[in-house]
């Protein structure tokens, strides 16, 4: 049998993965506490479904934030270094040792300049997501094709028309796989931050579960995570696709 379109991939997939998990469970055996079937993290889904909508308004709201706010900062920032030689040099080893700190020890830095409030969270998924935005798009931007370069340099185009009507139109497709990347990052930022200091979101409510022992109520929350994900690149790849399928080209 063959599947078209996403949506049946999808579902095939989540069946696939459930049919596993059941089998685990059966054959297994596992304590409750340690692995709850299918059935009864679907049963804790629904009956937990308003706590869970309450905690995931928060959580959506963080990471969007900061994807919108990450996926601005990474463009400006590698137009500016494809701009500028004098910014590759001084600022890219900066971006780059900046990832060699783990996401784990800003987490608590953040939460004590700013609190426990929505910034840390946001500024957690701007983190995480700004470098494979800047470094996706700044590739692109420095591999435009050569035959529009040449042609705008016989017409004596200035750097910023080219920058403008030739390098950025051409590094489109770049940008859109640094913000599918983003898509996916953007709640691991969020989450961590929200493990280290929330008082609301989904990261708050996995942690409270587990605290009380409520595993299946663990595994509800996770999976409405992994869904709210799934959306999100969903919807940022939709968006993608559109923008790339408008008429672009040097002008």
């Amino acid at each position: 049998m063959r599947l078209r379109g996403p949506l049946p991939s999808v579902l095939a997939s989540a069946g696939l993965a459930i049919a596993l998990w059941q089998a685990v469970v059966l054959l297994a055996a596992p304590p409750a506490y340690i692995l709850p079937g299918p059935w009864d993290v679907a049963e804790t889904l629904w009956m937990a479904r308003g706590q869970i909508a309450h905690h995931s308004v928060y959580t959506m709201a963080e990471v969007l934030l900061g994807l919108t706010l990450g996926a601005i900062l990474g463009a400006l920032s590698a137009i500016g270094l494809a701009a500028s030689p004098l910014a590759q040099v001084l600022l890219r080893p900066m971006m780059v040792f900046s990832q060699a700190i783990p996401v784990f020890v800003l987490a608590p830095i953040l939460t004590l300049w700013m609190g426990y409030g929505i910034w840390p969270k946001v500024v957690m998924a701007l983190l995480i997501i700004y470098f494979p935005v800047t470094s996706a798009f700044f590739d692109a931007l420095m591999r435009p094709p050569g035959a529009w370069l040449d042609l705008a340099r016989v017409m004596g185009a200035t750097r910023a028309r080219i920058m403008w009507h030739i390098r950025i139109p051409a590094a489109l497709p770049g940008l859109a796989s640094g913000l599918r990347l983003a898509a996916v990052y953007a709640p691991i930022g969020v989450i961590i931050s929200e493990w280290v200091g929330a008082s609301r979101g989904l990261g708050y409510l996995i942690l409270l579960a587990l605290g009380r022992v409520k595993v299946d109520l663990m595994f509800a929350t996770t999976l409405a995570l992994a869904v709210f994900t799934l959306l999100t690149y969903a919807l940022v790849d939709r968006i993608c696709r559109r923008w790339l399928d408008a008429p672009s080209g040097p002008a």
